[in-house]
């Protein structure tokens, strides 16, 4: 185990670490071989809808990653930093991961996670006030999790009311830290079983990768056949969390792991999961990932593509549509013990309201709502609001009309250049 003073100093330049060596160095690398001055790349790791070229780091961006509404890819790029070699050997071979809890937090571990859940968040006082005794801060972490007395603290709550009134439940900043150990320790295990075609959360998907996948499958069929488009009811709050346990155990084998993990789902009510838990998400895709692959083994649907509980069959036979339609019902009702909202047969040459965009063969629009948006920003003059709606819109036929109204209200030049290009796109 490394020195913990090290932890308390990292904000004075004049003192000398103890290895010496700096990020640049090969054999020497790492947060313990490192002038303790020299900080990573601080880049913004909020959940939120950026588009995919907001940030060149983001997600979003086409690595061969997945996720929107997701971390940053910075912060997934040192999920196989905090995994042995051990781990990664054990995800190919066998369907249960064993031995991770010791592997996983470890003072080391939880430096590499303070780091990261601290981007984005340096100017806020929890933050502040955990960095200013780091040391102690992750000495208390580590003996609460090997002891078996560490317990998330209570959420702060608030609301928000985009796209619907929702609850966030925001946790503690130490809590944050145990999170992202956590998702970095599991992210492969479970990313490994899930299908190419479920797009949120995920490396290199998000709403744009989505809708492009959306509209080339649908344009591998006639007008005259039929998607069938289903999402879930509350899906956040009615996921059973016995179930969702029992999902962990068949990848993962660790009971005080599995059980820790099970300390981030529990909120008020005998169902349900806090939104705002950066592993939520995750949680998210794992509790569903049972619908994607009865949909593509068993109704052996080839066009399927899902986001979070929003999913879509493309070009199936009336019949078909109202047969998978009914399947599926039964299947999340009897299986994960939850029930369809809204659901739309159509034919596709009427278009698909998926992700946030209007599409069809030939072209897609944003939302009306995405459009009123973008008046309210130009009246209001936020132009951070103006560029995450652009970005959006670009490639979608809505850009004109957005070119339009910026010109006229005389906003165009206060864009950034790549706003400008996407507008002239």
């Amino acid at each position: 185990m490394k020195s913990l003073g090290q932890y308390n100093n990292m904000k004075n330049d004049s003192v000398a670490c103890q290895c010496g060596g700096n990020w640049s160095n090969s054999s020497n690398a790492g947060a313990f071989a490192m002038n303790l001055n020299n900080n990573r790349t601080n880049s913004n790791n909020n959940v939120g809808g950026r588009d995919c070229e907001s940030k060149p780091e983001t997600a979003m961006v086409d690595t061969g990653f997945r996720g929107v509404c997701c971390p940053a890819l910075s912060e997934i790029n040192t999920l196989k930093s905090l995994s042995s070699s051990n781990i990664e050997s054990q995800t190919k071979t066998s369907k249960r991961i064993g031995y991770l809890f010791d592997k996983t937090f470890t003072v080391d571990n939880l430096y590499e996670a303070f780091l990261v859940a601290r981007k984005g968040k340096r100017n806020k006082r929890t933050t502040l006030k955990f960095e200013m005794n780091l040391g102690a801060e992750l000495q208390s972490l580590h003996d609460e999790l090997h002891s078996g007395t560490y317990r998330p603290r209570a959420y702060s709550q608030f609301k928000v009311y985009e796209p619907k009134e929702r609850i966030i439940n925001a946790p503690a900043f130490r809590d944050l830290v145990v999170q992202h150990c956590i998702y970095k320790a599991i992210y492969e295990i479970f990313d490994n079983s899930f299908i190419d075609t479920s797009y949120a959360c995920r490396k290199g998907g998000g709403t744009h990768k989505a809708s492009e996948y959306t509209q080339k499958q649908m344009r591998k069929y006639s007008g005259e056949l039929y998607y069938a488009k289903l999402d879930i009811k509350k899906f956040f709050y009615s996921i059973d969390r016995d179930i969702l346990k029992k999902l962990f155990e068949k990848k993962i084998k660790d009971k005080r792991l599995v059980d820790l993990m099970c300390e981030f789902t529990q909120m008020n009510g005998d169902k349900g999961i806090p939104i705002g838990n950066l592993l939520s998400q995750l949680y998210a895709l794992i509790y569903l990932n049972p619908l994607d692959h009865f949909i593509k083994r068993v109704l052996k649907v080839k066009s399927y593509v899902r986001y979070v509980d929003d999913f879509v069959m493309i070009g199936l036979a009336l019949e078909q549509a109202k047969e998978f339609k009914n399947r599926c019902e039964k299947f999340v009702q009897d299986e994960l013990k939850l029930e369809l909202s809204h659901w739309h047969i159509q034919k596709i040459k009427k278009g698909i309201n998926f992700v946030g965009y209007r599409t069809w063969k030939r072209i897609k629009f944003v939302r009306k709502h995405s459009m009123y948006k973008m008046k309210k920003a130009i009246k209001k003059f936020k132009i951070e609001s103006i560029i995450s709606l652009i970005g959006h819109a670009k490639g979608t036929g809505s850009i004109a009309y957005f070119r339009k109204l910026l010109i006229e209200f005389q906003i165009l030049n206060l864009l950034p250049i790549r706003s400008v290009r996407w507008l002239n796109m």
